[in-house]
């Protein structure tokens, strides 16, 4: 057999699987020991090389970075299983209620609260989508408005540091999660201002998709109430993000010990509102093992199948590949960014991580691409992969959670303008590179 013929052979092996249904951890490692195999058959392959796969698993299982990711969900789903959550979207829709479009510049609001409280977003387009659609719709927002700008919002978890997704993009291109941190927080911002300005415009030329609150439902707070009700439910939250962010922008803890701080501050917010609860907490945890077993199951079948892949050369022929693109660094942007977006329409935003940054890494360090800027790229890209049909993870959380009066069909058409000012924010972070480097020079 040709030996340049199975590096493109375990791409196709491993695509077929996970388009035919099969777990993508197993389709990955499954992939690599078939492949170890046939490799050892032919005289390709070197059985020794497979000793390593140990070592680099319990490096996986002992890695501190990583540790961030399952007290970032709990931290999440704890203010999601306790209600805060539900008081932050209901006080700050009162807030913004009484101007057109104000209902969905609330939801746009609390997504990015939310987002920089939890990272996990799930958590978010569920609780929005379980308290702001019934409100929406009962009064006259339409259904595709009210389905995209609650699963757009909810996406923004993922660019909004303390950002899981983050977390595991920094460990995939050994650069500092702090860094990553900082170099996503002015696209994350931009991108929920971009969602604002949108449903601003909507309102100005579509007022009847979009209509303010009626006089008597803002009246039910108002004045001093209303001030009352808006620092107690929103200063603690608050107060939570900017200690978690705070220490890790200052340098004063790493993401893994400001994790650790954001878990214990959501357990203890939910105990001062007497929220804390054999019930939710059994909730907060049973989610964050779930999501942290899936990624670390991924990590691992990644790991396996990248050791058999440069076993058979693979990553000289990627890199060869990749680097000898007409246009150099730009060909690679454009090929990088296609690729991404077009895999995001069918699976979830982990494995595209876990499958394509080992590749696509080695050629951007050649190509001498600051692999900060091209974290927060394939991140803002990856971001689009929650809301592309017909298998976008945030169009499912919705979907879950809302009555049959709102069809399928509408949701997926609600997401389209926010795909578009997603990708137009792709555009700006490359075409502008200071707007991720200029807080960390």
């Amino acid at each position: 057999m040709n030996p340049e013929l199975l590096p493109p052979l375990m791409f196709l092996v491993t695509f077929l699987l996970i388009f035919s249904g099969y777990p993508v951890a197993f389709s990955l490692g499954g992939t690599a020991l078939l492949f170890a195999f046939v490799g050892v058959s032919q005289g390709l392959f070197d059985w020794a090389l497979m000793t390593a796969l140990p070592p680099r698993i319990f490096g996986v299982m002992s890695n501190y970075v990583l540790l961030a990711i399952p007290f970032f969900v709990f931290m999440g789903t704890m203010l999601e299983k306790s209600k805060l959550a539900e008081d932050l979207l209901r006080t700050i829709g009162l807030l913004f209620g009484r101007v057109r479009g104000g209902l969905a510049i609330a939801v746009v609001f609390v997504g990015a609260l939310l987002a920089a409280a939890t990272g996990v977003v799930g958590a978010s387009v569920v609780a929005m989508g379980l308290i702001s659609m019934p409100v929406m719709l009962r009064y006259g927002y339409s259904k595709e408005l009210a389905a995209g700008v609650i699963t757009a919002s909810g996406t923004l978890g993922q660019i909004i540091p303390p950002s899981v997704v983050l977390v595991v993009l920094a460990d995939q291109l050994g650069v500092s999660v702090g860094d990553l941190f900082v170099g996503a927080l002015i696209p994350g911002l931009m991108l929920a201002g971009m969602y604002a300005l949108y449903i601003v415009f909507i309102a100005f030329i579509k007022p009847g998709s979009a209509p303010a609150l009626p006089p008597e439902e803002r009246a039910v707070l108002v004045g001093g109430e209303l001030l009352r009700r808006v620092v107690l439910v929103m200063v603690p939250p608050l107060v939570l993000i900017l200690l978690v962010l705070g220490s890790i922008f200052l340098g004063i803890a790493t993401p893994t010990e400001a994790g650790a701080l954001g878990a214990v501050g959501a357990m203890v917010l939910a105990g001062l509102n007497r929220r804390l609860d054999l019930i939710t907490l059994r909730g907060a945890m049973e989610e964050t093992t779930r999501l942290t077993a899936m990624v670390v199951f991924l990590l691992i079948g990644s790991t396996a199948f990248a050791l058999v892949f440069r076993g058979l050369y693979g990553d000289i022929w990627i890199e060869e590949l990749l680097t000898g693109l007409p246009g150099g660094k730009i060909g690679l942007l454009i090929v990088a960014n296609i690729t991404i977006f077009l895999l995001g329409f069918f699976i979830d935003f982990f494995e595209i991580a876990f499958i394509l940054l080992p590749l696509l890494v080695p050629a951007a360090r050649v190509l001498g691409i600051d692999l900060v800027w091209f974290g927060v790229m394939i991140a803002m890209n990856l971001q689009t992969s929650f809301l592309t049909p017909p298998f976008g993870f945030s169009l499912f959380y919705l979907r879950g959670v809302v009555d049959e009066d709102v069809p399928t069909t509408a949701i997926y058409r609600g997401v389209l303008p926010f795909i578009g000012i997603q990708v137009v924010a792709l555009v700006l972070i490359c075409v502008f590179p200071e707007l991720v480097t200029g807080l960390l020079d």
